[in-house]
């Protein structure tokens, strides 16, 4: 008897939505609204998220990085003007951490890659054709060590050339493509800003952590000794605020711990750019574990903003809930006062009216489950953005739309449940 009283509810709740549809649909358009961009933007999120913490997790653990200033001083606070201030690192910092430093083994040495106006540009060329402008980076001969690379073809150079500043160089695919499409351009000489240069390797294609490629492929690498000779490394104008993208990474001896190791790095730079015992250093040390911290900041502050943004769209939905809800009630006054004249009791009115926010609320959940899942996937598949759909998203979604509709839809119910069925009766 209780169960067939209660499908009577809800299929009147349900008949309720049917005939009120262009209401019912500008009810839930702000529930929508919220959930879409919840589950949306949350795939992007957390597609980007994964991504990188794979490519963190190619680094060595043990690998220490050492740079003019990194994201963990724009994360503490430091403004980014005195940051560009910092001394640029250079060759001479390597090769005093390698020498100065008995807990480090190996030391690698990154010249030119940092994106956009502050890397090193040039057009490469290969009898009539040449390529647009790509990076043209310096490096020594244990960058692989370092930087997990895939080479396609031929090999990477040796330190023999990198001591004789032999002008050798690997190509990415950009160029691989752009000038040997059909041949194999191991031994043949290009040309990189006017110098000729012997292709010895092909790099795989490098898809960037954030899964678009974003010119990751639009390189060519040679020894870093080669390279200070042809472009030189520009100290001067870096130190009055132009940023020279220069990375050291230093590996630890076996039996020496990360933390020594750090501890060494520290002391060597800190005497080379003359700072006392009181200064801050002007430099930044990244290790694994510090990316994952700093990635974990980032993206905790990201979903914070998200949900943020995302509960401003559902509060005004759930807003317009309890209005369209209040109004409704308002309108069905005389239909509550014949269905308590007619033994109603307070509770079933309340129900019916709190199934119908229900309802009205969950349907958008649902419809903004579907639109952002489909813009999610639509970004993946006209982009090549990874994207990720935890289920807890799922969740997420459903428990705040039927919270919207339990916390917005409960005072148009107790009001509708409350009215006295005679004056009810004679509501015009």
């Amino acid at each position: 008897m209780k169960g067939g009283l209660y499908r009577e509810i809800i299929g009147m709740a349900i008949a309720t939505i049917r005939t009120q549809k262009m209401r019912s649909g500008l009810t839930i358009l702000g529930i929508v609204i919220g959930i879409t961009s919840i589950v949306g933007m949350t795939a992007v999120v957390r597609g980007f998220d994964e991504s990188l913490r794979d490519a963190i997790g190619q680094m060595g653990p043990d690998t220490i990085f050492v740079s003019q200033f990194s994201g963990v001083s724009i994360m503490s606070g430091a403004e980014l003007r005195e940051l560009l201030q910092r001394p640029t690192l250079t060759p001479d910092d390597a090769i005093a951490i390698e020498r100065q430093s008995n807990s480090i083994a190996s030391v690698s040495l990154t010249l030119g890659e940092g994106g956009g106006p502050n890397s090193t540009r040039s057009r490469i060329r290969y009898k009539g054709e040449r390529t647009k402008q790509l990076t043209i980076m310096g490096t020594t001969a244990n960058y692989p060590e370092v930087f997990p690379i895939d080479l396609e073809l031929g090999r990477f150079f040796i330190e023999g050339e990198v001591l004789h500043r032999t002008r050798v160089t690997i190509l990415g695919q950009t160029p691989r493509l752009a000038l040997f499409p059909n041949t194999d351009p191991i031994g043949k000489t290009v040309r990189i800003a006017s110098q000729p240069y012997t292709v010895v390797g092909v790099i795989g294609p490098r898809p960037s952590p954030a899964g678009l490629n974003a010119g990751q492929d639009d390189i060519a690498i040679i020894p870093h000794t080669t390279y200070q000779k042809q472009f030189g490394l520009n100290v001067s104008r870096a130190r009055r605020g132009r940023f020279q993208p220069t990375l050291i990474a230093a590996i630890p001896r076996d039996g020496f711990s990360r933390e020594s190791a750090m501890r060494d790095v520290t002391n060597v730079m800190r005497i080379r750019h003359g700072l006392r015992l009181d200064d801050p250093n002007d430099f930044d040390l990244l290790t694994q574990d510090t990316a994952f911290r700093l990635l974990d900041q980032i993206t905790g502050a990201t979903f914070l903003a998200l949900i943020g943004i995302s509960s401003i769209a559902l509060l005004v939905g759930g807003i317009g809930v309890m209005a369209i809800m209040t109004i409704s009630v308002k309108e069905r006054t005389r239909e509550i006062g014949t269905r308590k004249a007619l033994g109603a009791r307070r509770r079933e009115i309340l129900w019916q009216f709190l199934l119908e926010s229900i309802f009205l609320t969950t349907i958008g959940g649902l419809l903004g489950l579907l639109f952002g899942s489909a813009i999610g996937f639509g970004i993946h598949y006209a982009t090549e953005f990874p994207i990720a759909l935890p289920w807890w998203s799922f969740a997420i979604g459903i428990g705040f739309s039927s919270t919207i509709g339990i916390s917005f839809g409960l005072f148009p119910a107790i009001k509708a449940s409350s009215l006295d069925p005679i004056e009810a009766l004679r509501y015009e």
